[in-house]
C-alpha cells in the first residue's frame, strides 16, 4: 500500500463519516431508489432540477462505507451540471473518485449511487437484465414529480 491509497482510504472514511449532500429533497424533479440485493445497500438520489442543471442533489439510505462515500463523492460532482453531463459519467469516473481497487463485491458496492443516479435522470424503470434478481423492497422505484407528468410512486 502507498501514500495515495491511504490517502484514498481517509478521503473515504471522510465522506463515510461525514456525508455531503446527505438527506432528502421535499420538492425532488427526479428521484430514484435502487439497491443491491446482495449486501443489502439501498441508496435513493433526489435531484431538483433548473434550467436542465442540477439546481440541487441529496441521497439518503444505509449501507457499507465504500456505498455511502460514493453516495457522497457522486453528489459533489454532480451539483451543478447539466443533465446530460451527469449522463456521460462513467464507472471510471466514480473509480477515480475513490481512488482505491474493488474487487468484484465492493464494485457493485461502489457504482450502486451511479447506478441510482442514472435511473433517475434517464427514467429507467428497471435495469435490463435484472427482471430475475431478487428485488428488495423498494428497490427500483421511480419517484417522479407528478407536476411533471412523471410518476410518483
Amino acid at each position: 500500500m502507498n501514500a495515495f491509497d491511504d490517502l484514498y482510504r481517509e478521503n473515504i472514511l471522510d465522506h463515510y463519516k461525514y456525508p455531503r449532500h446527505q438527506g432528502t429533497l421535499a420538492t425532488a424533479d427526479i428521484s430514484y431508489e435502487d439497491a443491491n440485493p446482495l449486501c443489502g445497500d439501498r441508496i435513493r438520489m433526489d435531484l431538483k432540477i433548473a434550467d436542465g442543471r442540477i439546481a440541487d442533489v441529496r441521497f439518503s439510505g444505509h449501507g457499507c462505507s465504500i456505498s455511502l462515500a460514493a453516495a457522497s463523492m457522486l453528489c459533489e460532482a454532480v451539483q451543478g451540471k447539466s443533465l446530460e453531463e451527469v449522463k456521460k459519467l462513467t464507472r471510471e469516473d466514480v473509480l477515480e473518485m475513490l481512488g482505491i481497487e474493488l474487487g468484484p463485491v465492493r464494485l457493485k458496492c461502489g457504482l450502486l449511487a451511479l447506478k441510482t443516479l442514472k435511473a433517475g435522470v434517464y427514467g429507467i424503470q428497471q435495469w435490463p437484465g435484472e427482471e430475475d434478481e431478487p428485488e428488495a423492497p423498494g428497490a427500483g422505484a421511480p419517484h417522479r414529480d407528478a407536476k411533471d407528468g412523471g410518476e410518483s410512486r
